[in-house]
């Protein structure tokens, strides 16, 4: 996105004016600060599990606010997984949104904006995530040394394929990838600038402004959906 003085101005003056919510109904959310909206509420699902939030919640925030803890599986022996992180860098909270060719799957749930109606499940878990068979693989974790499958399953050569491999991946895999085609249309532009910085935190947002004011096009980049970074 291209950067003005203004857009900048007020990213930098931000604050959080809103309402405080009931605390009863969500054990983990603060009762002021950040930039929750508290006065509004937003509906979304958890494995269908019905929940709420707010906007400015993130779905990770949004999770933790309502209590919930456990989020995945890991990935090889689907032992429980929670919210570790706050941003991009989360390894653990990689879930599912949306459903049918529209399914987004191993989506951080720590940089997904919170909004109405959204549907987000978790992965890597069979049949529930409370109760995942699969997690007795920890049992036999010491006879399960890094690359056993590559030396184990040799013998008959012709079960590799047919029953060897299937096991394997539905046991290890993440996500499953949408079968149809994908109905939606994104936004793309083919732009051009004189200075084009990456990221908008406090020294991303001063680098463009003082570029900007200089007479330079500048474009700012954010992966997140608001900037500002951590002001």
């Amino acid at each position: 996105m291209s950067t003005t003085s203004g857009g900048v101005g007020e990213a930098l003056r931000r604050l959080d004016a809103s309402a405080p919510a009931p605390r009863a109904s969500q054990p983990g959310r603060l009762a002021s600060g950040g930039l929750i909206e508290r006065a509004r509420s937003l509906s979304f699902s958890f494995d269908g599990r019905k929940l709420f939030g707010h906007p400015g919640d993130t779905l990770a925030s949004a999770l933790i606010a309502n209590g919930v803890k456990l989020v995945g599986r890991s990935f090889k022996y689907h032992r429980p997984r929670g919210i570790l992180s706050a941003g991009p860098e989360e390894p653990s909270a990689l879930v599912e949104l949306r459903s049918g060719a529209r399914r987004e799957p191993n989506t951080r749930a720590t940089a997904i904006e919170l909004f109405d109606d959204l549907e987000a499940a978790s992965q890597n878990r069979w049949p529930s995530l409370a109760f995942d068979l699969m997690a007795a693989g920890s049992v036999f974790s010491p006879f399960l040394a890094a690359g056993f499958y590559y030396k184990t399953f040799m013998w008959p050569a012709a079960f590799w394929e047919k029953v060897y491999e299937p096991l394997i991946r539905r046991a290890a895999g993440l996500g499953r990838a949408p079968e149809g085609v994908d109905p939606d249309h994104y936004e793309k532009a083919f732009a051009f600038c004189d200075v084009l910085v990456i990221g908008s935190g406090p020294a991303g947002l001063m680098a463009a402004l003082s570029a900007a004011r200089s007479g330079a096009r500048v474009i700012l980049c954010e992966e997140d959906f608001r900037l500002g970074g951590r002001l």
